[in-house]
């Protein structure tokens, strides 16, 4: 493992490590890839730890285990080097994901687009967005928070890229 270069490249997390699997330097990982075993095909990791340092990372292996996935990281050889990556994300670029099929979005790629409702009342822009487990909600901060739900063509009725813009259809006294 390298300090990471400042690529420019928009990152994606990925994952997060959450300490050592074992005596033998390999660790456990969450994945928040779909399917969650997808992770290991998106390289090189950048690793960030909580004070946001980071270090690039290739060669990485993961594996399924009995109760979730196991990452084998080039360098961390023993327990006491796995468990220092305790809480330690796992970073992709964008230009590493495939692109998404038409209709699905990456979180990332909304982030900073305008958001505005079908009758052109400007709402601000979209600071990021959550899952509620039913629906995820696009979270857009302007005159003030407004949490719309990312439901499509009921409330988002429209993703413009070009325009860098987002349609809802959602009242503005909401």
């Amino acid at each position: 493992m390298t300090d990471a270069p400042d690529t420019g490249q928009r990152m994606i997390t990925v994952g997060r490590l959450h300490g050592a699997f074992g005596v033998r330097g390999e660790l456990k990982l969450e994945s928040f890839t779909d399917p969650a075993h997808a992770i290991g095909r998106y390289q090189p990791w950048q690793l960030r730890d909580a004070r946001g340092n980071t270090r690039s990372c290739d060669g990485a292996q993961v594996r399924v285990g009995g109760k979730g996935l196991i990452a084998t990281i080039p360098g961390i050889e023993d327990r006491d080097a796995a468990d220092a990556l305790h809480g330690t994300d796992v970073l992709v670029p964008r230009s590493a994901m495939p692109a998404p099929a038409p209709g699905e979005y990456y979180w990332v790629d909304l982030e900073g687009l305008r958001v505005v409702n079908v009758e052109g009342v400007a709402f601000g822009t979209v600071s990021h967005l959550f899952s509620t487990g039913a629906n995820d909600v696009l979270v857009v901060q302007g005159e003030r928070e407004r949490m719309i739900p990312f439901l499509t063509p009921d409330y988002v009725t429209s993703v413009d890229f070009d325009a860098g813009l987002v349609t809802v259809d959602w009242d503005a006294d909401f």
